[in-house]
């Protein structure tokens, strides 16, 4: 196989071995190793194109799965480094160089290939893991699983089905209509956070905005394209443009910061395509983040009001919105408005905690050893309430502060932003 179609060569030779990334990776602040920085994983790379490492080497496959790809040396990187996307291509070459192991691959295939995509599949195991969990049957196996004893104690608490509903397809503005957006509803979000999703929703309709929700989408890939699946993310982002076509050229809200991050960056992952170049182009024009979209357009007397039982507030950056996406200062603006809400900063709130999509499950020791610092600083910081805007990140610091004996609450910008239960505007129309 030509060692270049690895990896993207051109684009390593943009990194200048400054070592800024240096003091900004968290796995390279664990080991102190220098392949396990980016510096150091685009000098693998290059390797691997200038054919002086072989891709189905397992030091190399290793450095790669153990990067969370938080792309925190993006923002720091003077160069403009497109780490991200060099990872993205290297694990898709790696997988192609030196196919996994067949369980491993049994398991890629059903959870990247069955799972995500249907909203079927995503229920039925989300059922399952519910059932494991409320009858002890997921202590009992983790008690026989292993090496995989913490990734199956690492598991999100499945919610009842009662809080596991859909949104409606289309939820009315609260009062004068100014406008109407697409929604994304996303695979993971209403199995796991359907809350979240209702009350962005309720949000956007407060500040006059009715929401439509395309009701035949489920995925939009992103984890499929952190992981290496590149033509499984390709065809879903197909999917996914096709759908929010059929919705018009209203904005696309989008409430995962990793799911926006992604969606934001289809012309890259379709740019070969020339039969969908054009319309990647459109869609990703269309994407906006929901505190991006609600602190540019709610009204300038809207101030939500707190609710007492969250406290103190902190707000933790998601990597995919500080850095994927360039986006600080807005859930802070929103935060700032609510009505008798006491906020803190969070020391390194930048800094990843660990989650990285399916990371925390696949390598949960050296997730936790990531989320260390930042319970330390959550405690530090004096805050009841942890708020952040990605789902991921919302079931780490979740389990993780849990783990670590601290409590506190942990809640999406859109739950701290919703009209209370007296406030909230009435149900859409299915």
């Amino acid at each position: 196989m030509e060692p270049n179609a690895l990896v993207d060569y051109v684009k390593s030779l943009d990194c200048i071995h400054c070592g800024l990334c240096l003091r900004t990776c968290p796995t390279y602040q664990l080991t102190g190793a220098e392949p396990s920085s980016p510096r150091g994983r685009i000098y693998l790379m290059r390797a691997v194109a200038e054919n002086k490492l072989d891709a189905s080497d397992p030091h190399y496959r290793e450095e790669l799965d153990f990067c969370l790809v938080c792309r925190h040396c993006e923002s720091v990187c003077p160069a403009g480094v497109r780490f991200g996307e060099m990872m993205e291509t290297a694990r898709a070459g790696a997988n192609r160089a030196a196919p996994r192991g067949a369980l491993e691959r049994l398991a890629r295939w059903f959870g990247f290939g069955v799972v995500l995509p249907s909203r079927f599949w995503l229920s039925l195991s989300i059922s399952a893991l519910r059932l494991a969990q409320r009858t002890g049957l997921m202590r009992l196996a983790a008690t026989f699983a292993g090496a995989r004893k913490e990734a199956l104690l690492s598991m999100p608490t499945a919610p009842p089905a009662s809080e596991r509903r859909a949104l409606p397809e289309r939820t009315p503005a609260r009062g004068a209509q100014r406008g109407e957006v697409a929604l994304l509803e996303g695979c993971v979000m209403p199995e796991l956070f359907g809350r979240v999703n209702r009350a962005s929703a309720a949000v956007l309709a407060e500040i006059g905005y009715s929401c439509r929700t395309a009701k035949d989408h489920v995925c939009c890939g992103a984890l499929h394209a952190h992981n290496g699946e590149l033509e499984g993310a390709r065809a879903l982002a197909r999917t996914t443009i096709e759908s929010y076509e059929r919705l018009g050229d209203a904005p696309i809200v989008v409430n995962s910061a990793g799911c926006g991050a992604h969606m934001r960056a289809y012309a890259t992952l379709l740019e070969d395509d020339s039969a969908w170049r054009e319309r990647s182009k459109r869609f990703s024009a269309r994407v906006v983040d929901f505190s991006e979209f609600v602190a540019a357009q709610a009204p300038a007397d809207w101030r939500p009001r707190a609710a007492p039982e969250l406290g103190k507030l902190t707000y933790d950056d998601p990597c995919h919105l500080c850095h994927g996406q360039q986006i600080r200062s807005q859930p802070r603006t929103l935060l700032e408005r609510v009505s008798g809400a006491q906020c803190v900063e969070l020391a390194n709130a930048e800094s990843c905690c660990g989650s990285a999509g399916i990371y925390s499950l696949l390598r949960p020791r050296d997730s936790q050893a990531v989320f260390e610092p930042k319970a330390r600083a959550f405690v530090a910081s004096g805050a009841d309430t942890l708020v952040t805007a990605n789902p991921g990140c919302h079931l780490q610091w979740e389990s993780g502060l849990a783990r670590l004996g601290v409590k506190a609450r942990v809640v999406h910008i859109a739950e701290v932003l919703a009209p209370r239960e007296s406030d909230a505007p009435s149900g859409g129309v299915r």
